[in-house]
């Protein structure tokens, strides 16, 4: 047997808030139906859906101006890491998708590492153009340099003109 029901909030794989839905029995009576994640379908039912319908696309329109103020802000970022790298501008080690979620919190912008949208790990200096995920319908860019302190000039390790600054001083012998 199974139930109709309309749901009252979000559920994973089964629907949004709203959405009228045709589910088992016992997943109805032992699940939804006793945390409120759902109502039984009748027409007073559908009357009070058509508000929360009406209630959910504003508060949808709100978080995707929300998303879009945000991402013009993430936009204007120009953000610098510093990292160590080898004379041909190739970095010990790399930057991932949790860095750049951690330089952003530190300029004030809270960004799970999930929505740095990121094919590989950064291996090389130079700037790169990193799309962060806002919303589900809002993508921002900004610009990431990667800079290291043992080289004179990024862009002239990237291209690999540059040399880094090395002693040629032998060490001194201390005489016993």
């Amino acid at each position: 047997m199974s139930t109709q029901l309309i749901l009252t909030a979000n559920i994973h794989g089964l629907g949004s808030e709203g959405d009228q839905v045709l589910v088992a029995d016992g997943y109805a009576r032992n699940f939804l139906l006793p945390r409120n994640k759902a109502v039984l379908a009748s027409a007073a039912a559908l009357r009070r859906i058509e508000s929360l319908k009406l209630l959910r696309a504003q508060r949808e329109q709100k978080e995707l101006e929300e998303a879009q103020e945000l991402a013009k802000k993430i936009s204007k970022l120009n953000s610098t890491v510093e990292l160590q790298a080898g004379q041909e501008g190739k970095l010990f080690g790399s930057v991932t998708s949790a860095d750049i979620a951690g330089a952003l919190s530190s300029r004030g912008f809270e960004v799970d590492r999930k929505n740095v949208l990121l094919d590989e790990p950064i291996k090389k200096l130079g700037t790169f153009e990193i799309s962060i995920r806002v919303h589900s319908q809002v993508n921002a860019k900004f610009k990431l340099t990667i800079v290291s302190p043992n080289l004179p000039t990024s862009e002239a390790a990237t291209t690999g003109e540059a040399k880094p600054k090395t002693s040629k001083a032998k060490p001194s012998k201390k005489a016993s």
